[in-house]
């Protein structure tokens, strides 16, 4: 049994194409029929972790919008939860205009090499 927990992360961890970096921004997110307002564990370029006690469903596409630090402009862009654990949710960002793309990597790059 531990020996499939132990594949089931591997496999998980091989599938993020990059690491996440820890930031805590409040974000919110809706559904069809619900708006949330949480905040954010971590983050990388393709997605986000959002803490929260009440994580959607698997697959579920949500509306996301939040503010990166020193930026004016809220990013708004779709996403698709694909982890749920009992702390939260991993959302993959879906389709991002190239300027919403730029801005949240140059974020996660100043995240990671601190400057």
């Amino acid at each position: 049994m531990v020996e499939d927990a132990r594949e089931e992360i591997q496999t998980f961890v091989e599938r993020r194409r990059s690491t996440r970096t820890p930031v805590t921004i409040r974000i919110e997110y809706e559904t069809v029929d619900s708006l949330f307002s949480e905040f954010t564990r971590n983050i990388n370029e393709g997605g986000v972790f959002i803490a929260t006690e009440q994580p959607l469903d698997l697959e579920e596409l949500v509306q996301l919008q939040f503010q990166l630090p020193g930026d004016e402009q809220p990013v708004k862009l779709s996403g698709r939860v694909v982890r749920v654990e009992s702390s939260g949710m991993g959302i993959e960002f879906g389709e991002l205009d190239s300027a919403a793309r730029e801005r949240i990597n140059q974020l996660v790059l100043l995240l990671r090499t601190g400057q």
